[in-house]
């Protein structure tokens, strides 16, 4: 089990290792299940920070909360009447703030309105004198068309959505330790993402590899899933929980319709950047 202590300096201590993964656990079809399971491998895994989406359950968020004790602590926004943007970021290095920053709504009108999507920005405090790293969990709209030509309704909203989130990241100090990860629901080659990453001064934890992060089985979309990181960073990354799980009723099923994305990321821990200004629990 991953602790404060074990988020160590690297080799030539110039930084801090930290573990983190992203996931979007899918808010339907034995969601409440599947978090249990999904659970009990955060426990016995050795994640630092986790970013999870679609956790839009305020029951489901108590749940997973009670069972992943060895987290305790986790940022979100408002929980009510669902969990705001179904994003959830839990950590085993303590928070020290955060705050959730809200897409500006784009026509058409569709239920993912209810969730006010947008990006959860957490900073957490590095080991030693390590310093903090920002986290930004996020989760885009859904192309509902699976078009990203220029023209798509879709692919516009993606667009805006991202230019919002770039600028979100681009006033905040250029030398703040940052991972940005989560759902972007843009293909990793596309152009929108490969915009995005410069427009945001980030680069590609996957440098470019497109391999699915989307099951196969339910459809064909390839890389939607990403993580980022700031120049001078290194991350180590690969696609995780390709396999079917059993639930606790003996169902045979996948952990999700999304795979997650791990790294191992080295953060220098310089960051002090003003973006977040909430204290989170």
């Amino acid at each position: 089990m991953a602790t404060w202590d074990d988020a160590a300096p690297d080799e030539e201590g110039a930084g801090v290792r930290v573990r983190v993964l992203t996931l979007n656990t899918l808010f339907q079809g034995h969601s409440r299940a599947r978090l249990g399971v999904l659970a009990g491998i955060l426990e016995s895994a050795d994640y630092d920070v986790v970013c999870l989406q679609e956790v839009i359950s305020p029951l489901n968020l108590t749940r997973l909360r009670r069972a992943v004790k060895s987290y305790p602590h986790v940022a979100h926004a408002s929980a009510f009447p669902v969990v705001r943007g179904g994003l959830v970021t839990l950590s085993r290095l303590p928070i020290v703030r955060r705050t959730y920053r809200a897409f500006t709504p784009t026509r058409p009108a569709r239920p993912e309105w209810l969730m006010r999507k947008g990006a959860l920005f957490t900073r957490v405090r590095l080991p030693g004198p390590g310093g903090f790293l920002t986290v930004v969990n996020t989760h885009l709209s859904a192309n509902m068309d699976m078009d990203w030509a220029p023209s798509n309704v879709y692919t516009k909203t993606e667009e805006s959505e991202l230019r919002e989130l770039a600028a979100h990241i681009g006033r905040m100090d250029a030398a703040e330790t940052m991972v940005v990860m989560g759902d972007f629901n843009v293909p990793r080659d596309h152009r929108l993402f490969r915009d995005f990453a410069s427009t945001a001064g980030l680069k590609d934890a996957l440098a470019g590899d497109t391999a699915t992060t989307f099951n196969p089985d339910y459809a064909s979309i390839g890389p939607i899933d990403q993580m980022l990181i700031r120049p001078g960073m290194d991350a180590t990354a690969r696609v995780v929980f390709k396999d079917r799980i059993r639930l606790p009723d003996g169902t045979e099923t996948y952990l999700s319709d999304h795979y997650g994305i791990e790294a191992t990321i080295t953060a220098t821990g310089t960051g002090g950047g003003t973006a977040p200004t909430r204290a989170a629990g």
